[in-house]
């Protein structure tokens, strides 16, 4: 099988090497001619994944018509703000039949949609039913080193995800599927933003009584949300709802909870991010949630709370005060 991997940052580095691993000729696209030289170079993903040594089976170019030359597998993994421009350019190179699966976590910016909606915005309506999501409990670096993971793949035409399902599934990469691809993508988004506030709980050192009440809370927020763009409630109780979360929640590896740790370390966000090297989504999808909770009439309080931390200089300590200060009620309702 020949696979296109578009974007070589961590993840997308990631998947390349597991589908190399898997015996199959993988082209992986860098947005940057002298990055894509550099990792064709070294063997090695120097900036993203240093030290995880590439198969002779992967090949990098700068170069997207190369990359997706009778590909027959298409994994998209940029960052979520430049898929539309990324697979709009993509497009002419795209063979009819051939699984297009997006890895992205986010909702965009100014339309507030999907990532698998915004494939669908720019790709021909002949390649829609190909569209796929992938996403689950999965850090880079573990994905590389062959430590056991399990994710989801949706689809929603079954045997698309059948198909990648058996493409990707190694001996530690364990791939089940889905028809619930608004549940899946709605669960990898949102998780970033409530791991952002994760962090931020635990750079004030508020314990793990908060941390759990963080996870458990916001995973209520994701599945109102989904519930409202018509996901399955049981999809965010699976590995791209509730386990996703939970890693990045309280992964060292988590960018997102990073991000938190430092805000509640009292580090302003523009010295936050500009020290790192890697996209933390969570940051931009804390606007885009926001807007789309607005716009659908969801009460989302941790992702409000965030998003004003980020983008209103709310001072962590006293938006827990306000989160604290909510009305009581019940925790369930109708």
């Amino acid at each position: 099988m020949n696979v296109a991997v578009i974007g070589a940052g961590s993840w997308g580095t990631a998947l390349a090497h597991l589908a190399a691993g898997r015996g199959y000729a993988v082209r992986l696209w860098a947005h940057a001619p002298e990055r894509a030289r550099a990792i064709e170079a070294a063997r090695e993903n120097a900036i993203y994944l240093p030290g995880v040594r590439l198969p002779a089976s992967l090949h990098v170019t700068a170069s997207l018509e190369e990359a997706l030359s009778g590909a027959e597998l298409v994994l998209e993994v940029v960052p979520s703000h430049a898929v539309r421009e990324v697979m709009a350019r993509a497009a002419p190179s795209l063979l009819p039949g051939v699984p297009i699966v997006t890895a992205s976590k986010g909702i965009e910016n100014e339309t507030l949609l999907t990532m698998t909606e915004v494939l669908e915005d720019v790709l021909p309506p002949l390649l829609h039913p190909y569209i796929g999501v992938l996403s689950g409990p999965s850090f880079a670096r573990e994905v590389a080193q062959g430590l056991p993971t399990a994710v989801s793949v949706a689809s929603r035409w079954e045997r698309v995800a059948k198909n990648v399902q058996a493409a990707l599934t190694a001996p530690a990469f364990r791939v089940y599927t889905s028809l619930d691809v608004t549940g899946v993508e709605l669960g990898a988004a949102v998780k970033n933003v409530i791991a952002i506030a994760a962090g931020i709980a635990e750079g004030l050192g508020l314990g793990s009584n908060t941390r759990a009440a963080l996870i458990t809370r916001g995973l209520s927020e994701i599945g109102r949300l989904a519930a409202k763009k018509g996901a399955n409630p049981l999809t965010l109780s699976g590995l791209s709802g509730l386990g996703d979360l939970v890693l990045t929640c309280t992964g060292q590896l988590s960018r997102n909870r990073s991000v938190g740790l430092d805000l509640g370390r009292g580090r302003p966000l523009a010295e936050v991010l500009g020290g790192m090297t890697m996209v933390a989504e969570g940051v931009k999808n804390a606007r885009s949630t926001r807007d789309l909770a607005r716009k659908l009439q969801v009460e989302m309080p941790i992702c409000e709370t965030v998003y004003r931390i980020l983008y209103e200089d709310l001072s962590p300590r006293a938006a827990v005060i306000a989160l604290l200060a909510r009305e009581a009620r019940a925790e369930f309702t109708n």
